[in-house]
């Protein structure tokens, strides 16, 4: 069968799914236009205001930022060394514990036991609040914080590549999937063993933290606003990396066709040290950004955030830095607007049903997987 004939088939058989879609989200819009106008069309959810909206859009996009951070290196794993590495999770939480530490060990030196500090634990009656790690009140710890949070975590992602993925890098794709569980578990009870497993307060509250925008009904804390420029820069930062330099072109050729990448000339192992040390940071770095925006932190956050992780990654289209991002930003989004319509224990059910529906229309994601790496 030809190329033009394949595609007409293929067309054919995604249309009833795909006008089945339209319908529903059609019949989604008109009910949440009812919605604010104070009605309702369809028998779930109640009247909304346009405050509300406004609010659960904004978390959205936070969390999709947070989200789409934590995919970039995902997808970078998976494009260059073809596996899921599902130790990801769990870099996530080293940056979370390490950053803060360093950010409380800045904030508290010399009123608090360093341990204490380090360890991200209270001390005595020395509460997160007496602490008062924010970035209005100490802006040099939570930056710094930022920067060993990225730093830290790079070196443990190379560790577990020098530890346990190096030596199977000519196995199949099922071994090294499993020992990134194996590895995912020495690092999650490592975590728990230094840190323990109690979930605790981090950030201090201040008053008058939050800048109203009253036309959107926002009301935008000053931390929201610093995980969006955070992680807006280190996505820049990405892209210029990925578009501008010499490192960014051998991973992009990588990630496209390994094998002609190494005819080439190109240097393999440097591309692999390049993409644990990036990925690894932007996965530190988005948990702590994380823990920024929640105010609490446990040792095993990272794992449960794993999930929406991957679904981000396969909806923007897996191996894709940019499918990465744009699928964190839609999982972030239907995470929270989805409780206009159901409780919100069931808002991951919402963004799973999402990357299933892609899954079945468009197998290859927003941007089709690993070409645009």
């Amino acid at each position: 069968m030809g190329t033009t004939e394949s595609s007409i088939v293929d067309s054919a058989r995604a249309r009833p799914g795909l006008l089945l879609v339209a319908i529903l989200g059609g019949l989604l819009l008109v009910d949440l236009a009812a919605k604010l106008a104070g009605f309702s069309i369809l028998p779930v959810g109640e009247a909304i205001s346009v405050d509300r909206l406004g609010s659960n859009l904004w978390s959205g996009l936070i969390i999709g930022l947070v989200i789409g951070l934590a995919g970039i290196g995902l997808s970078m794993t998976y494009s260059i060394l073809s596996f899921a590495n599902f130790s990801h999770g769990d870099l996530l939480s080293t940056g979370a514990f390490t950053g803060w530490g360093v950010a409380f060990l800045i904030a508290g030196f010399g009123d608090v036991p360093v341990r204490a500090l380090l360890t991200v634990r209270d001390a005595g009656s020395a509460t997160s609040g007496d602490i008062g790690a924010h970035i209005l009140s100490t802006p040099v710890a939570i930056l710094v914080g930022l920067l060993a949070a990225f730093a830290i975590t790079a070196l443990v992602a190379l560790a577990l590549d020098r530890a346990f993925y190096k030596p199977m890098r000519d196995r199949d794709g099922i071994s090294i999937l499993i020992a990134s569980i194996g590895a995912a578990l020495i690092v999650r009870y490592v975590i728990q063993f230094v840190y323990g497993s109690d979930r605790r307060g981090v950030t201090a509250s201040i008053d008058a933290s939050n800048v109203v925008f009253a036309p959107l009904g926002l009301s935008v804390n000053a931390h929201e606003l610093t995980i969006v420029v955070a992680a807006l820069a280190l996505m820049l930062a990405m892209h210029f990396m990925l578009q501008r330099t010499k490192l960014g072109t051998a991973m992009r050729a990588m990630a496209d066709n390994k094998d002609l990448a190494l005819i080439t000339g190109i240097p393999a192992e440097r591309v692999v040290t390049a993409t644990w040390i990036i990925g690894g940071g932007l996965a530190g770095a988005s948990g702590y950004l994380y823990v920024l925006l929640r105010g609490t932190i446990q040792f095993d956050f990272g794992w449960l955030l794993l999930l929406l992780i991957f679904a981000a990654v396969i909806l923007g289209g897996i191996g894709s830095v940019y499918g990465a991002i744009a699928g964190g930003l839609v999982i972030g989004i239907v995470f929270t607007t989805s409780t206009i319509w159901i409780p919100s224990d069931f808002n991951e059910a919402a963004a799973f049903a999402v990357m299933i529906t892609m899954l079945l229309l468009r197998p290859e994601g927003l941007f089709g997987g690993v070409s645009t790496a």
